[in-house]
């Protein structure tokens, strides 16, 4: 059984509630880019192209392009930008800039009232993970793992524009194909007789996921399918990460996991991979393990609703993800 021999640590107990889906984004619809972490910089204009290709209407926060430091702008400034976008009933759509570092330096002031009175569409990825989940745990709101407003054509061509379109303008299912040519693709992992297992799919960056431990940002995956990726981290380190989310009891009533991509994994000469530590890590939980997918750091990356209803597929080597939007 998953994590049969885990003790949970005390104060992480799952918790449930039925996810909110935002409505689908429609032409004409405003969409506020904002920073609550690194500066933008010259790439959002590419990304406001994309998004006004789709009819959308863009705006900027106030601070976008702010330095202070490495931040876009203080800690204050930044948290007022993302606080106005999600208390502007004509915003539709809060799209993070970039990511880096400094979310967690604000996310605590997130004016959680205003998430709940008026759902709306939140996409970002990499150190906005922490916002994904305090989106989860204060409004079981469903939000949207994918690229960030600072675009890169060689890294998000076509089809992630397409993805990133279908995922928040349509209520089309969403299906991920597990790409052979990922190095996480290795792990694989059957899990029990069918391979399949079914829940809400949660997780982000692994790095963000566990320095969200025992702040109130880490979701609870009991009956979820765990997602994770990162980019630049050695084969050890996903190790020592895995390691303490099963120490405190997060994966122990998982119900699959799933994974995105290892992106910049450096291998020492004579180690394991990256591939190889997490299959150490995950093969004795007893769930089904799908990797290989077009999620994160690495080239190709497609857009997934967090919270929402998902089922991994080891035979098919599928992730489907019903939509997130409504």
């Amino acid at each position: 059984m998953a994590g049969s021999a885990l003790g949970a640590a005390p104060g992480y107990a799952a918790a449930g509630g039925r996810a909110v889906r935002p409505p689908a984004l429609k032409p004409g619809d405003r969409v506020r880019i904002v920073a609550p972490a690194y500066p933008g910089d010259a790439r959002l204009d590419r990304g406001t192209e994309i998004l006004e290709s789709f009819g959308l209407v863009v705006e900027l926060g106030d601070h976008v392009y702010d330095t202070h430091g490495y931040l876009a702008g203080t800690d204050a400034d930044r948290l007022a930008d993302l606080n106005a976008a999600f208390r502007d009933p004509g915003v539709r759509c809060v799209f993070g800039a970039r990511g880096g570092y400094g979310t967690q330096r604000i996310i605590d002031g997130l004016d959680v009232k205003a998430v709940r009175r008026d759902p709306k569409v939140f996409i970002g990825f990499s150190d906005l993970t922490v916002l994904h989940g305090k989106l989860w745990r204060s409004a079981r709101l469903v939000s949207f793992y994918g690229p960030l407003a600072t675009w890169t054509d060689s890294r998000t061509g076509p089809t992630s524009i397409e993805s990133m379109r279908a995922a928040l303008m349509t209520t089309d299912p969403i299906v991920l194909h597990r790409d052979p040519a990922e190095p996480s693709s290795a792990v694989t992992i059957k899990g029990n007789a069918t391979g399949i297992a079914s829940g809400p799919l949660l997780g982000g960056n692994l790095t963000m996921l566990d320095e969200s431990v025992s702040t109130g940002d880490l979701p609870h995956f009991d009956g979820a399918i765990f997602l994770f990726e990162d980019t630049g981290e050695a084969p050890y380190s996903y190790d020592r990460m895995l390691t303490h989310l099963r120490r405190i009891g997060a994966l122990k009533r998982i119900a699959g996991v799933a994974i995105g991509q290892f992106n910049a994994a450096s291998v020492p000469a004579g180690q394991e991979t990256a591939a190889q530590a997490v299959t150490d890590r995950l093969a004795d939980l007893g769930v089904p393990v799908l990797g290989g997918l077009l999620v994160g750091h690495g080239n190709g990356q497609l857009t997934v609703p967090l919270g929402a209803h998902a089922t991994i597929d080891t035979t098919a080597g599928t992730l489907t993800i019903d939509p997130g939007v409504r």
